[in-house]
């Protein structure tokens, strides 16, 4: 399996500081810069940004880590995706969630009380058919269009990955996606995730590659902030942070070892608090890119 690792920009990271982290990973030969779902706040909006990022730069791959699908139309996502993949072809990596992380922008995304999940399915069926038909006339509990096109598709297919840990949303990718990228999870329940994920493929008559299979990690310098912490207990408080975020570069480094040896490949890597890019990156590539084949 190829072990690739990317980097995902810190909260703080507003557009006055963009431009410069773009070149900087650019420049370093980074493998891939992930964008996330924040609308409160100084984050860019995946979408934009991914498109700035891929125009900017050659080699750099760009992806969404993770954008929310139900609250989007599909066709449209279809349109964009297939708009980036023609413009900076084999360089654009989407991966779709249920709902924002922050529960304050969850109405931003609205979906019927109860059937987000529901919406979410539908949602994945039509843009994968957006992107692999050109015609399409679909007729769903959310969404409708007759002998709708988007132009030119991507060259070749085009993955769409996606994020989530409970047990539905495992089900969902083994049923719907082509790989996944968890978050907040030992690698010992990674690889359970992972098994999961297959045996819910296999179910539904799919196979997902080995190597489609990663997770978001947190990197502090001096420990686990309290804030990051804090947020971990919110979303896992059955469980020890420091077993799901890194409170140093030499315990990321020992984590992502042990998720490949439970069969995850990819990684996004991201700093648990504001530190400088160009520390950050040097620390990186001296502890995690050896990692890489």
């Amino acid at each position: 399996m190829k072990v690739r690792i990317g980097i995902s920009l810190g909260p703080a990271t507003g557009p006055e500081d963009f431009a410069s982290a773009v070149a900087e990973l650019e420049a370093a030969g980074i493998d891939s810069l992930w964008l996330s779902e924040m609308v409160y706040g100084s984050l860019l909006e995946p979408f934009t940004g991914m498109t700035w990022a891929l125009a900017r730069t050659t080699s750099l791959k760009v992806g969404t880590g993770v954008a929310v699908l139900p609250g989007r139309h599909p066709v449209l996502v279809a349109k964009q995706l297939a708009s980036l993949a023609a413009l900076a072809p084999r360089r654009v990596l989407p991966v779709f969630g249920l709902q924002p992380a922050r529960p304050a922008e969850r109405a931003l995304f609205p979906a019927p009380p109860g059937r987000r999940g529901a919406m979410f399915d539908e949602a994945m069926v039509l843009l994968r058919r957006m992107l692999t038909e050109d015609q399409v006339s679909f007729a769903g509990e959310f969404y409708t269009v007759e002998d709708a096109s988007i132009g030119p598709r991507p060259a070749r297919p085009m993955d769409i990955w996606l994020g989530g840990t409970a047990p539905a949303a495992l089900v969902r990718v083994g049923r719907l996606a082509d790989g996944w990228l968890g978050s907040f999870r030992t690698p010992a329940e990674a690889g359970q995730d992972l098994l999961a994920i297959q045996a819910a493929a296999s179910a539904a008559g799919r196979e997902i590659e080995d190597d489609h299979f990663g997770i978001s990690l947190a990197v502090g310098t001096d420990g686990i902030p309290a804030g990051l912490a804090a947020a971990i207990a919110s979303r896992r408080p059955d469980a020890d942070p420091a077993q799901l975020a890194a409170g140093s570069w030499a315990q990321a480094r020992a984590m992502i070892e042990a998720y490949v040896a439970g069969g995850l490949s990819k990684f996004v890597v991201r700093p648990a608090s504001s530190v400088p890019l160009s520390q950050f990156l040097d620390d990186f590539r001296r502890e995690l890119l050896p990692l890489q084949n």
